[in-house]
């Protein structure tokens, strides 16, 4: 059975999709993802159903005999943000532990971190962008 998931409190660079570029990190962070759950069993602390129907909650799976946060570890990895929209954020608690460590991946330059800042685009910056450019697109049409 599949069953959509979304990680709780992070937002990793979005792949192509709706016609819109892949953004980068967005297959390294897909990778990693699949890389750390892909034949294993997780447990999901379930917390809501979002807008697009998908199962909100922390992701656990076990590795070395200990139990991990899925999304702590993206955010370690440096391959996610802590989740900045406005509306509908879940964190289940953790929002403090996942900011440090998205701060911690930063100071050490993991992953996404490791560029010029100024270059940097959050997935919440990229989608923000993504939709005034396709409202303008929309608006332009006749």
């Amino acid at each position: 059975m599949k069953i959509p998931i979304r990680l709780a409190g992070i937002d990793a660079p979005e792949c192509a999709h709706f016609g819109r570029p892949a953004q980068p990190f967005s297959t390294d962070a897909l990778a990693w993802l699949t890389n750390y759950i892909l034949g294993r069993r997780v447990r999901v602390k379930v917390y809501r159903r979002d807008q697009y129907d998908r199962i909100v909650g922390t992701v656990y799976v076990r590795r070395f005999l200990i139990r991990r946060d899925v999304g702590l570890e993206m955010l370690k990895s440096g391959l996610a943000t802590t989740y900045e929209a406005r509306t509908g954020a879940e964190f289940g608690g953790l929002e403090e532990k996942y900011k440090e460590a998205e701060a911690q991946a930063k100071a050490n330059k993991c992953g996404m971190w490791g560029g010029k800042p100024e270059h940097f685009e959050s997935p919440r910056e990229y989608k923000t962008r993504m939709n005034a450019l396709q409202g303008e697109q929309d608006g332009s049409k006749p």
